[in-house]
Formats: structure tokens, sequence, C-alpha cells
């Protein structure tokens, strides 16, 4: 018997059925939308997913979902010189309240993984190998 991979609400008028990629991609909404998030890290099928030029909205994002309750991971890139559990806290309660308003599942752990440091790049330097070549050349020109 194959697994079924979503949540039935029974009803008055029929069934609804909420499928764990739904829930997936809610949680990485949530979680992007928090300040201090550079990206989520999918590993190599995201990578894959992205290449081909589709955007993988639950990328970063493994949902164990049961009868009334979900257990979700979230692993993350954030940016440099942010606060880690600040940022892992705010991704905690968006996740728990997206999921929880938006399905009506009770999330019992919502659990962040930091999985790098984003580094910006500053556009005003220039690396050292190149204002070393770019003095060569000047001082050749003289």
């Amino acid at each position: 018997m194959a697994k079924e991979e979503s949540r039935t609400l029974p009803s008055e008028l029929g069934v609804v059925r909420i499928a764990d990629e739904v829930v997936s991609i809610i949680a990485g909404l949530a979680a992007t939308e928090i300040e201090g998030v550079s990206s989520m890290s999918g590993g190599i099928g995201g990578g894959i997913a992205e290449v081909l030029g589709r955007r993988n909205l639950s990328k970063g994002v493994k949902v164990e979902v049961g009868t009334e309750e979900a257990k979700i991971d979230i692993f993350i890139i954030v940016d440099y010189g942010v606060r880690i559990p600040d940022v892992a806290w705010d991704i905690q309660e968006s996740v728990k309240k997206a999921v929880e308003d938006m399905t009506g599942l009770k999330v019992a752990h919502v659990n962040v993984h930091v999985q790098g440091i984003h580094f910006p790049k500053g556009e005003d330097e220039e690396p050292e190998e190149e204002a070393e070549a770019v003095e060569v050349a000047e001082e050749k020109e003289k």
C-alpha cells in the first residue's frame, strides 16, 4: 500500500487533502521573508531545478506531516553579520504561524539548520591582484 503524502480534512461536504509539498512551500516562503536569511539550502536537487529555470519554493524544507501535527526542518544560509539566534527565532515563529493559519495543522517542531553564511561582495573593492595589475600598467605608461 502506497504511503499517502497528504493531510485529509473531513468536512460535511467532502474531504480536503493538503499535500506535504504545499506545507513545504508555505514554510519555505515564510522563512525566506525573514530579514537575515540569504537563501535556502536545498542540496543538489534544488540546484538542478534552479539551473533548469524552475524556482523550487520548497527548497531547503523537510516536513513530516501527521494527521494533526507537523514537524518542519528548515535549512538556511544566513547573511554575514546577523545574530543567528534572533534569525532562527523569527523563522520559527513565522513558519509556525503561517502553517497553522493556512492549513489548520498544529506545528509541533520547527528546527532551523544553519548551513552557511553569505558574505557580501563589495562593489567598490577591487581584488588585490587586479589593483596591483592596474598600478603596474600605470607605471609602464609613465
